[in-house]
């Protein structure tokens, strides 16, 4: 009953805040105005993050000020992300600043102790990294992902849905572990982010901003190493599937096409599939999230099947192996749907 009463405050306080950056969102600057990537044809309001990240804050001091304490470097490497957002949000940096921001954040962690420490066991090896490697590897890691929920952050309730998906999984892996901190991690989070949904789903009367994007990707990075003390590290690249195989298919799309990889343009996932479901939103945001939930299931029972196989054997190299060819059947689908759509239009 508590946990409900806690739950419920939490998203109302989210609401709330986020219904105050609406009102106001011009005299904060903070509003987006739509370009020629854009799916929205109106002066919309952003940074929603402000709002809902803050209601997160919140929500640790009025119920778990313990966990605040006990966890500075996590909630301070956050806050780090957070402030970065916000300020991105009224004047749009650069994305290699917004890079070294995340490592120093993901430095915060290190000195707290919390870094991606070992690659798993790998036929009865387990591949333990070096303290610096694993600093490295962990900024490599972290920064990449928070990057990669930020950009599919392209259309209305698609970031928040995909996010409560795998935000959904691990709660349950806290919940399975005994793990109170990261079961109230991934529920105030599932809880401010069910509160924004209701204004930005499709139509959207707010966007999230990088303050929410980048924050709420940021925070699952921390999920994702915090689980490793329970679950294969490929169980996890499942578990948050979708954001990564998004990034990585546009990546290689510009690089074939002699572009930057981090070059903006509309060859993400939702573009492509926004155009295949002829403009249709919220069906396309519905179709995402159930795959991401279906990559979501795969990784658990990936999980599960390594916990019960006492050597490890070959379960995770198989499960490896099967990620890179649906990374290669996903690239093959959506460029040629993107083909298709760019011969009907001419």
């Amino acid at each position: 009953m508590d946990l409900l009463i806690e739950f419920v405050t939490t998203s109302l306080i989210s609401l709330v805040l986020v219904k105050l950056v609406i009102t106001y969102s011009h005299k904060l600057n903070l509003y987006d105005v739509p370009n020629e990537r854009s799916h929205h044809c109106n002066i919309t309001p952003s940074g929603a993050g402000l709002g809902f990240i803050l209601a997160f804050f919140l929500s640790f001091v009025f119920f778990h000020t313990h966990y605040l304490i006990e966890y500075w470097h996590i909630f301070l490497s956050i806050f780090i992300v957070f402030l970065i957002g916000i300020y991105d949000d009224k004047h749009e940096i650069s994305a290699k600043f917004k890079f070294l921001t995340i490592f120093v954040a993901v430095f915060v962690l290190w000195l707290g102790g919390l870094s991606v420490d070992s690659l798993g066991v790998w036929y009865g090896y387990n591949i333990e990294l070096p303290s610096i490697v694993a600093l490295l590897f962990t900024m490599f890691a972290l920064s990449g992902f928070t990057n990669a929920l930020n950009l599919i952050d392209g259309i209305d309730g698609l970031s928040s849905s995909v996010s409560l998906v795998i935000l959904s999984f691990f709660a349950f892996l806290g919940f399975e572990y005994q793990d109170n901190f990261m079961l109230t991690l991934s529920l105030t989070t599932i809880a401010v982010i069910v509160a924004f949904l209701f204004f930005n789903w499709h139509p959207a009367k707010i966007f999230m901003g990088d303050s929410g994007s980048l924050t709420l990707g940021f925070i699952i990075s921390v999920l994702a190493v915090l689980s490793l003390e329970y679950v294969h590290p490929i169980a996890v690249v499942y578990l948050a599937a979708l954001p990564v195989l998004d990034t990585l298919i546009v990546m290689v799309r510009r690089i074939r096409r002699g572009k930057s990889p981090f070059s903006p343009d509309k060859t993400h996932i939702h573009h492509i599939m926004v155009n295949f479901f002829e403009g249709n939103v919220p069906k396309t945001v519905v179709f995402l999230s159930l795959l991401q939930l279906t990559f979501s299931a795969i990784g658990y029972m990936v999980l599960d099947s390594i916990n019960k196989t006492t050597g490890h054997n070959n379960i995770p190299l198989f499960a490896l192996f099967g990620f890179v060819v649906m990374f290669v059947v996903f690239y093959m689908i959506f460029t040629g749907i993107k083909k298709r759509q760019k011969l009907l239009e001419s």
